[in-house]
Parts: C-alpha cells; structure tokens; sequence
C-alpha cells in the first residue's frame, strides 16, 4: 500500500506540465523538508519555481523499487506482509499437522521402546533367577536319589513320585492322597550317607549287576519311600504287591492292594502301575468268592495266594479267571487269633515269595508258637518241605523272606526297630541280627519282599511304602 501511495504520489507530481494539481518540495524556514500541493494558476501559464522536482521524481522511483523487492522477498519467505501473510497462513496448518503427528508417533515409539528395555531387563532377571532354582533342584534330587536309594531297583518309588493332587475318579473308589514331597525332603534331611559307603551300597545292589545276580544276606535296609495313604479306616492296615514273575496281561507294573480291615474282606483292587495306585482310583475290582483273612496275601504267577477267614487253609485265586483253582489246608496251622505276630490282626498264616519260590510262614501246637516255615507247589499247594525254627512268632512284629532265609522285625510300632533275627534254610540255623528299621508311621501291619524289584513292600498305619535294601555278596 505505501508503494501505491508513492507511485499515486509521483503521478501527481507530473501533473505541473497539464495536470490540475501537482506536489512540491522545498525548505521551510527551520530548514525541514516539506511536500505541498499545488493548484495550477488560472493566470500563470508556467512554474518557474518547480527547482528540485527531478531529484524527487528520481528518489521516489528508487524508493518505490526498494519496496517492491522487499516486498518479492516477503512474498517468497511467506513474511509478516499482507500477501506473504496470506500465503504462509494458507501453508502453515497443512504443513504443521503431518509434523505434529510425526513428533507425537515417534515419542510414543520412544516410550514403547523404554517399556519394552525395561521388560526384557525383568525377563532376564527372572530367567537367571529360575536357572539358579531349576540348577538347586537338579542338586536336591540327586542328593536324594544317592541317599535314598543305594541298592538300585527300579521300584516305582525310585524315579516316579506321587502327583500332590489326585486326579478326579469314579466316587466309589478309594483314594489315596500321596505324601508331599516337601515332607519327604525334610525326612531325607535327617540322615548323611558317606561317599564311600554310598558307592559299596550302590555297587552291591544294582539289580542286574554282577554282584547281585545271584543271592545273598541282608545287611542293610534304608528309609522307607512313601506311596499314598488311605482315607477310610479300612486302610488302616493291609496289604499292597506286585507280581514278580506276572502272566499276561499283567506285567510287573501292575499293582494290587488289599484294605484289610473288616469281618468280610473280598475287595481286591487292580491297578495298571504304581501312579495310578498312588492316585487311589483302580482299574478294576476283583470281588473275592471267599474273605480273606488279614495281611498275609502274596501275588505270584498270576495268582492271588491268601487265608480264607477262619481257616487254616491256603487258596489261590487265579486273576485272569476270576476263579479260586486250589485250597489246601496246613495241617495243625494256627489261625484265627492263635499264633499271630505281635501286633495281632489275626496274621496267624502269613504267605511269603523270594528268588527261589513260594512259602507260607505260621506256627502249630506242636512247634509251641515258634516260627514255622514251608514251601509249598504254586500250582498245588502242595507243602515241600518244612523247617520249625526257635524264633517265637509272637515275640516279632512281621517277617518276610529273602534268597530262602527268613527275616523278622523287632517290633511294628517302635521308630526305630531292627531287622533282629535271621533263619537260613540251607543250614537250618538261626543267628541274632540288629539292622536298622524304621517305622514312621509306628503301626507296621504287613511286610513283604519283592524278588523282582529288590525292595521291601509295607503297610505302615495307612501308608504304603518301600523300603530299598542291600545284600552281601554271596
């Protein structure tokens, strides 16, 4: 607009030569600079004092194409002047919205990115925390397999403990809840085993191994592994086995049980392993054609071997027919009450299984209450041979036999009993022992040996358990 006013101003500043009006410059009397207009005379045909107007006609021109670069510049730089402010203000929101985008976008991927740092730094403090707590574990399990089980076997309590939650099952199958494995730990804290001896016991009891192809004495039984524990009083006391020497469709896998209180016990529970038994929900129940009586039960050749109640016979059950196939009485036997072990439970017969076959371990009026023992046919009952020890069967807890000797527990309910007797067959002699043996649940009620898996099976006051054992060189 001032370069307008400028050029309007230089046009009538012509206007001396014709215009009607035209602008003058001069000094006024302080010596300033002033612009006048001027109407031409209607009497005076020129103007002779117009001096100066070509100098301001020349310094108006150039000021006008000063202001007319300047404003080029503005225009081009989208400055503050009317034209380059309208064009900057049409520009700007277009091109400041794409540009405030952009900086909140990577501000919010700066952020993510932090978080993300921060997380992985959590991950790999956890992971480091859980590789020192998987690397513990492997230390504790090792510790507790070379403390726990030196004779070898592969027993389902060696590698595979019980779930800590039983899974659901049929109701009317009894459970078992297995016993936590924090308390096994705290247990196996109590003992410290020396390298030396762990080695000599491992050697020696491996099953398979040279040393213990063949038999030997018993010298050393360890800290019983725990399986499950009944819930009813029925459990209480019984009898859980395996076969060693299973007919199909059994394997050695396969486990049976016995909850043996009650006047008319005829359960007998099927498992297909020891997990499942562990879980308390069987795979099928055997109803018995007659009760038995007590703890004494064996399974062997795939047969049932157990006292019918309130007899002195002996009957096999055969499993895969469901069917008792032999009964034969032990002539002048016990039973009833009259010859048990000393925690009762009507154990006045008691069967038995080793390497070299079946036995029946009970007493008679004639041998005074001393420990009788025989062998007997598996598929006839037929008795074989007997031997009448000096050992009184009232004076023990229980008994089991290993490589043809017979073996009895001190007591069923102290914590620390012994194995305290031994009678060896071969030479029809006994000898005094005193291997450690615990009870930790103080209520032994049955006590068997399993030839296949070199283990002693137990019924200790609702519990199921193992117990490893070594043997001495033969």
């Amino acid at each position: 607009m001032l370069g307008a006013w400028l050029l309007l101003w230089g046009g009538l500043a012509l206007g001396c030569r014709g215009e009607t009006a035209f602008l003058r410059r001069a000094d006024d009397s302080t010596g300033r600079c002033t612009y006048s207009f001027t109407v031409a005379s209607p009497v005076e045909a020129t103007c002779s004092d117009a001096g100066g107007v070509p100098e301001m006609r020349a310094e108006l021109a150039a000021l006008a194409a000063r202001l007319s670069r300047l404003e080029s510049r503005e225009r081009g730089a989208g400055g503050s002047g009317p034209r380059g402010g309208e064009a900057g203000g049409a520009r700007d929101p277009q091109q400041a919205a794409p540009a405030t985008r952009l900086e909140a976008a990577y501000s919010e991927l700066l952020r993510a990115k932090t978080r993300l740092e921060e997380e992985k730094g959590q991950l790999e403090r956890e992971k480091e925390e859980l590789g020192r707590r998987l690397e513990s574990s492997a230390q504790e399990i090792t510790r507790l397999r070379a403390t726990h089980c030196p004779p070898g076997g592969e027993g389902p309590g060696r590698d595979a403990l019980p779930p800590a939650h039983p899974v659901p099952g049929p109701a009317a199958a009894p459970r078992w809840d297995p016993q936590p494995l924090a308390y096994q730990e705290l247990q196996s804290e109590r003992t410290e085993v020396p390298a030396s001896r762990l080695l000599e016991e491992t050697t020696l009891s491996r099953p398979g191994s040279e040393d213990s192809a063949g038999c030997g004495e018993l010298v050393w039984v360890g800290e019983p592994l725990v399986f499950g524990r009944a819930e009813s009083i029925t459990g209480k006391y019984g009898v859980w086995m395996k076969d060693p020497e299973p007919v199909p469709p059994f394997t050695r896998e396969t486990t049976w049980r016995v909850d043996a209180v009650g006047t008319e016990v005829r359960q007998l529970f099927q498992y297909e392993a020891a997990e499942q038994l562990a879980q308390g929900y069987p795979a099928k129940v055997h109803i018995l054609p007659r009760p038995l009586e007590s703890t004494g039960a064996v399974v062997y050749r795939g047969g049932l071997f157990f006292q019918p109640r309130r007899s002195r016979a002996v009957a096999r059950y055969d499993l895969r027919g469901e069917a008792v196939t032999a009964e034969r009485e032990i002539p002048g036997a016990g039973y009833h009450g009259q010859y048990p072990y000393s925690w009762g439970g009507y154990t006045d017969i008691d069967l038995a299984v080793d390497e070299t076959g079946l036995w029946v371990i009970y007493s008679t009026e004639k041998a005074r209450g001393a420990i009788v023992l025989s062998k007997l046919d598996p598929e006839t009952l037929e008795i074989r041979r007997t031997w009448e020890t000096n050992i009184r069967k009232r004076g023990v807890a229980n008994s089991f036999v290993i490589c043809g000797t017979l073996y009895t527990v001190s007591s069923y309910s102290a914590p620390n009993a012994t194995i305290n007797f031994a009678y060896d067959t071969a030479t029809g002699t006994s000898r005094a022992l005193s291997i450690p043996f615990e009870n930790r649940f103080r209520y032994l009620s049955m006590v068997d040996y399993n030839p296949a898996e070199r283990q002693l099976f137990a019924w200790d006051s609702f519990n199921m358990v193992t117990y490893p054992i070594r043997l001495s060189r033969p």
